[in-house]
């Protein structure tokens, strides 16, 4: 399965590829990031973070594209600007029918490292050993980028079969009582035989 990463931001947008093989084993196959100054116009930093999602997905055709779930911040500002740079690679992803999956920053911690609580030295010291590199990947969105990807290589199978299952369950309770509901009542089905 190959795993486009995305860490979302308007100043700076992690994105990675990762190809996951037999068992826990992963290999990086590619990896930058977005930069687009603070004093251009929103549209257009939307524009650039587009368009290089969109290069990203015509290149490398990945098969599930893995985004950071925003949460409120701090800053409303800097929770929004993720938020938009998040919907325009979703976007992207949509446009070209290839499907998109969130994760939260506790998952992805939690999945590389083992404890939801890491923090970002952490995260990137892990990604390195996990992927065998040579040096660190800098700056931390691009690390991050490699961990959501890596996250759902290791967790997004998984988490596809429960939402499978629950959608089943659902479908199933859902019929039933649709069945029971036009039967009416023990009392009512017997008044109308």
């Amino acid at each position: 399965m190959r795993v486009m990463g995305v860490d979302p931001g308007l100043t700076r947008c992690g994105i990675a590829l990762v190809e996951s093989g037999s068992g826990r084993s992963v290999t990086a196959l590619d990896v930058d990031v977005v930069r687009t100054p603070a004093d251009m116009d929103l549209a257009e930093r939307l524009l650039a973070i587009h368009t290089a999602a969109v290069h990203w997905l015509d290149t490398h055709h990945p098969d599930v594209v893995a985004v950071e779930r925003v949460f409120a911040q701090n800053q409303v500002s800097t929770a929004m600007g993720t938020a938009q740079a998040a919907g325009v690679i979703a976007l992207a992803a949509a446009q070209r029918g290839v499907p998109v999956r969130f994760h939260t920053p506790s998952e992805v911690k939690a999945a590389v490292t083992g404890s939801g609580r890491a923090d970002k030295a952490q995260v990137t010291t892990m990604i390195t050993r996990i992927l065998g590199m040579q040096e660190k990947p800098k700056p931390a969105d691009a690390a991050d980028a490699l961990a959501l990807a890596i996250c759902h290589c290791w967790r997004g199978p998984a988490a596809e079969r429960l939402a499978q299952a629950e959608a089943r369950a659902a479908a199933i309770t859902a019929s039933r009582l649709a069945a029971v509901k036009a039967a009416g009542t023990p009392v009512r089905a017997r008044v109308r035989r």
